[in-house]
């Protein structure tokens, strides 16, 4: 039987599996990737992009690709609840970063901005950059099952197109291969909860709706009709896939009846029924039926098999979090795995990646479906859930114009309901605030900061170990860069300030002994980068001479606050366990 040699293969070509092979590949690592489809994402799927994902991005080289396929931020963010897209407007709420007052929080948070870049136009750019950097892609290849010794993974694949089997012999296996994962199931993960809470369809269509839809640009209009709590994500949605043309709409069933016949007839109807006019040409494309899931995987790893993305956290599209943590699970192992194919760290780094995500895997899960309950308050305001005669649900909808003190009320309660869906479309927080315990982070003896504001809502930035390194602008000459910019890069990076030339001499002694690539910055009047707003020096939460040892993934892995003798002994000891070697 036909035996394929490489370092890591990855199953799945999805958001995670293709972040993974374009990590691998960025640096250095040799890959292949495997799909059991013969082609990449053929529906729009996951959409929403948020700032960490295109910081990854950024940094990977793609994200000006992405911005350039995306629909923008401001396009975004006016979330319509409605009876239908051409009846009567219930209520907006300014979403993903569009309220002022969250907006500035965005531009203060990152360099990137968020948009909606969906699946099947996203995974075309990271496979696609994946392949120019060396990752080796089949198509047609189902993973089978695999087999582990000490020092390597062997998985059998079919090649669907020929029907024979092969092997694929790798040191690493990347499960990426979604929320049915056989990768998962044949490496006993553990996982908590339950699959098929409930039923949704997916329709997607083309029509042209500017009419309805341009002078209010969002993209989701949610529709609240008899029928749209049953199953589904909480209401009737219209998603706007391309404006204003290309559009998805999902729609609950119950899970005792099953999925319905989706003929075109069926699927033309229910897309009408959300559009609330009948007489608009439309065009349906594609459909599908899915299961609204509630489950995470306990451990994301079973000794040379790891597993990202869908495969181990699996919820409903909420939030818009999905395709965002699989890609951030991807760049927090690849840079692992090259460290240590490469030999500069042990295997035990590896224990880190369980460690740092399954933890956000989880809150991702619990949020997502959390959501989707955070919707009945909309209902209960307009009394929809207190009959079941479509007649008297109108006539409920229509009580909130009345000029009565019960109108008043009614008209309270929607605006409360509607607004506390920012927990759903302004999570910033939920986004942006991972903060990584693990022994790839050096604790500093310092107490967590905490968060000045809720947690889900507000990003909070520091430099407290395990946070994300924050962003600030600085300049080199002409030159505008963010201190993410700075780091990353598939290596380490050491901050530092005037008066840390310690620390810098620390760096190349200890790049010698370790063999590790470790940059070293200088921030401050005089150095190699300047901070003209004052921004990195408010921000850095060290002094001028102190330090900060910034991952490959921009995540802080060790901070001491002033300059030290030992500077050397402290930098090397630092390093060598976030490396695993003790």
């Amino acid at each position: 039987m036909e035996t394929v040699e490489t370092d890591v293969l990855v199953v799945g070509s999805g958001p995670a599996g293709a972040a993974t092979a374009l990590a691998l590949s960025t640096y250095g690592v040799p890959n292949v990737m495997v799909t059991r489809y013969g082609s990449l994402a053929d529906t729009p799927r996951a959409h929403i992009t948020n700032q960490r994902t295109m910081e990854v991005l950024r940094d990977l080289g793609v994200e000006d690709q992405v911005t350039a396929l995306a629909t923008p931020q401001p396009l975004m963010g006016n979330t319509v609840f409605c009876t239908s897209l051409a009846g009567e407007e219930l209520g907006r709420l300014r979403s993903w970063g569009n309220d002022p007052l969250v907006q500035a929080g965005h531009e203060l948070a990152s360099p990137s901005r968020m948009c909606d870049m969906p699946q099947h136009l996203m995974e075309p750019v990271l496979v696609n950059a994946a392949v120019s950097r060396g990752t080796a892609l089949r198509f047609h290849t189902e993973y089978l099952s695999h087999e582990q010794s000490d020092d390597a993974v062997t998985a059998l694949v079919e090649d669907r197109l020929r029907g024979d089997t092969y092997r694929v012999r790798a040191r690493y296996l990347v499960g990426a291969d979604g929320g049915r994962s056989r990768v998962v199931e044949n490496a006993g993960l553990p996982t908590v909860g339950r699959m098929g809470v409930a039923g949704s369809l997916n329709i997607v269509f083309e029509a042209d709706l500017t009419h309805l839809t341009a002078h209010r640009p969002s993209t989701l209009y949610w529709v609240l009709a008899p029928g749209a709590t049953v199953g589904g994500i909480g209401a009737g949605l219209v998603r706007c896939v391309r404006p204003w043309t290309e559009w998805m709409v999902v729609w609950g069933y119950g899970l005792d009846a099953g999925p319905p016949d989706l003929t075109e007839e069926f699927a033309r109807s229910v897309v009408h029924r959300l559009l609330g006019d009948e007489t608009i040409p439309v065009r349906i494309t594609s459909t599908s039926a899915w299961t609204v899931n509630h489950l995470y995987a306990e451990s994301y790893a079973d000794r040379r098999v790891l597993c990202a993305g869908d495969a181990v956290h699996r919820h409903p599209p909420s939030n818009g979090l999905g395709s965002n943590t699989s890609v951030q699970d991807a760049y927090n192992l690849a840079w692992k795995l090259k460290l240590v194919l490469d030999g500069t760290a042990a295997p035990a780094l590896l224990d880190t990646y369980s460690a740092e995500r399954a933890p956000v895997g989880r809150q991702t899960v619990e949020r997502a479906n959390r959501s989707i309950g955070e919707t009945a308050p909309v209902f209960e305001a307009l009394d929809l859930l207190s009959t079941s005669d479509p007649e008297q649900m109108w006539r409920n909808v229509d009580a909130r114009k009345d000029a009565t003190p019960e109108g008043a009320k009614q008209r309270q309660r929607l605006r409360e309901a509607i607004a506390a869906k920012v927990y759903e479309f302004n999570a910033h927080g939920v986004e942006m605030n991972q903060r990584y315990v693990s022994d790839a982070v050096v604790p500093d003896g310092t107490p967590d900061p905490g968060f000045d504001r809720d947690p889900e809502l507000h990003h909070q930035p520091t430099t407290h170990p395990g946070a994300k390194l924050p962003h600030a602008w600085v300049v080199r000459g002409r030159e505008r860069l963010s201190t993410l910019d700075l780091g990353g890069h598939g290596r380490f990076t050491l901050f530092t300030g005037i008066g840390g030339g310690r620390w810098e001499e620390a760096a190349a002694a200890v790049r010698q002994e370790l063999g590790v690539e470790l940059a070293t910055v200088s921030i401050g009047p005089g150095q190699e980068y300047e901070d003209p707003y004052g921004d990195w020096a408010r921000l850095r939460e060290i002094g001028d001479c102190g330090a900060l040892l910034v991952r490959p993934d921009n995540h802080i892995g060790f901070r001491h606050p002033e300059v030290s003798p030992q500077a050397g002994e402290l930098l090397l000891g630092a390093l060598r366990k976030i490396l695993g070697h003790g």
